[in-house]
């Protein structure tokens, strides 16, 4: 018989809980819309929710039982702790020292930008030598991170933990629970200038994942940025291997063709030279498996059955998918980037659309968030990017009319105070033949132009025809 995710000796053991009445688990989850049976249900108290309100629903879904720190009926299965955020943060500690019993190895994912992109490439890289446990989406913050160590499978070899932050000293807490055998860091950006107040304090934030590094651990360090130095001397205790174009990098981009679907990518990996085509074009994505392979060549596996692996990776949806618009009269192309934005990946994204053979290359933009005082100049800095790469601009949000204004006047489409006045227009304004970039920052909403143009896609009627 298969031994369950948890047992209820752990449960109690991890958390230093009280049972109503005991109970084993198969998986963990703080939601009950994708809650499965067998699953522990962990009430957390969240901005304007809280869980318990949930726990009756949880366990009529098939929960094997639920973390609580409010009152329940004593008929219910609970598992009673002082507070449900501290209790999941438990039981990912000891999930990890169980897999590190067990043999297995950790990697941590920290960077401005690519994060979760290339948390997926080495997911895909890894089950190549071994089971692979990682992060459900972009879960990397206070509850996402102990929850994806909570959820690791005891017959896991690899477990990937994406690190993020929104203010300083929120990377090392995480890093102390994950306790990384390699660390990554995919690049330094101004994401959170407005937070941090400079490239370098960003640097030093990201820099202190090393503060959990394992005793001997790796870290892995882009050779291309300019605080390359700032992040060698946060690792103390452990090895620096580095990825990127610089002649010194261990692990180096020696040639990269990009098309319209994909690239080839020319790697010198430690002497070795390997050739892989990426099912995502850009030079941003080249850079997320490069480093992906400087992973793994840290951890000391065959590159080339790692090669092999990644060339079955796809962009995520919000992180550079490519979808297909069936028109009335041919097709469009989306570029779904609406998850994130930032300088360094608009102009990445804004590459990949100067990429596509097209009637019409369109980028729809949303404000780049946490800036600070920066905002202004970043949006209207990416003017020149702009007009390499589009044929015509939409923009949402009081920073991008920066950029709107800053564009020449043929650019020009339209300009919304927010993405929901934006999405209809955009919606009606697509026709045969275009490519579509939709990019701003997750508070910007830009999910909502893709969901108009997807929803206008299952109506015909409401596109304009091509012209030729």
């Amino acid at each position: 018989m298969t031994q369950p995710l948890w047992t209820a000796s752990e449960l109690v053991e991890a958390t230093g809980g009280t049972f109503s009445r005991p109970f084993d688990a198969n998986g963990l989850s703080i939601d009950t819309r994708t809650l499965a049976p067998g699953d522990l249900f962990v009430a957390l108290l969240g901005e304007g929710r809280d869980g318990h309100a949930f726990v009756a629903d949880a366990l009529a879904k098939g929960a094997a039982g639920a973390l609580v720190h409010d009152d329940a009926s004593s008929s219910e299965p609970v598992l009673r702790v002082d507070d449900t955020l501290a209790g999941l943060a438990r039981l990912g500690a000891f999930a990890r020292s169980r897999f590190g019993i067990s043999g297995g190895l950790c990697v941590a994912v920290t960077g401005s930008a690519g994060k979760t992109t290339t948390k997926e490439m080495l997911r895909a890289a890894l089950s190549a030598f071994g089971t692979t446990h990682a992060a459900v989406a972009s879960y990397n913050n206070h509850w996402g991170l102990p929850l994806t160590l909570a959820r690791t499978p005891r017959d896991a070899k690899f477990c990937i933990a994406e690190i993020g932050m929104n203010h300083a000293g929120e990377i090392a807490p995480l890093a102390r629970l994950a306790r990384p055998h390699v660390a990554l860091i995919t690049t330094i950006a101004k994401a959170h200038v407005g937070h941090l107040g400079s490239i370098e304090a960003i640097a030093d934030e990201k820099a202190s994942v090393m503060r959990g590094l394992e005793p001997g651990g790796i870290a892995v360090l882009p050779a291309d940025s300019s605080q390359i130095g700032r992040l060698r001397e946060a690792v103390r205790d452990g090895v620096v291997l580095t990825f990127g174009t610089d002649p010194s990098a261990d692990v180096r981009l020696v040639h990269l063709e990009s098309d319209a679907d994909g690239s080839v990518i020319r790697v010198d990996i430690a002497g070795h030279m390997a050739t892989l085509r990426l099912n995502a074009p850009g030079r941003h994505m080249a850079m997320n498996a490069v480093a992906t392979l400087a992973v793994v060549a840290a951890l000391g596996f065959d590159p080339v059955k790692a090669i092999n692996a990644l060339e079955a990776f796809s962009p995520l949806a919000g992180r550079g998918a490519r979808r297909e618009l069936a028109l009335p009269d041919g097709s469009a192309l989306l570029l779904d980037e609406s998850y994130n934005g930032n300088g360094a990946s608009m102009r990445a994204a804004l590459d990949v659309l100067r990429l596509q053979s097209a009637r019409r290359r369109i980028a729809v933009l949303g404000d780049m968030l946490e800036l600070g005082d920066e905002g202004p100049a970043e949006h209207a800095g990416l003017a020149e990017a702009v007009a390499a790469s589009a044929d015509c601009l939409f923009t949402c949000g009081p920073l991008m009319r920066n950029l709107f204004d800053a564009v020449p006047a043929s650019l020009r489409g339209v300009h919304a105070a927010d993405s929901a006045a934006l999405a209809p227009v955009v919606a009606a304004a697509i026709a045969r033949g275009d490519a579509i970039l939709v990019k701003g920052s997750l508070g910007s909403g830009m999910k909502r132009v893709i969901e108009a143009i997807e929803s206008a896609a299952l109506r015909p009627s409401i596109f304009t025809a091509g012209v030729d």
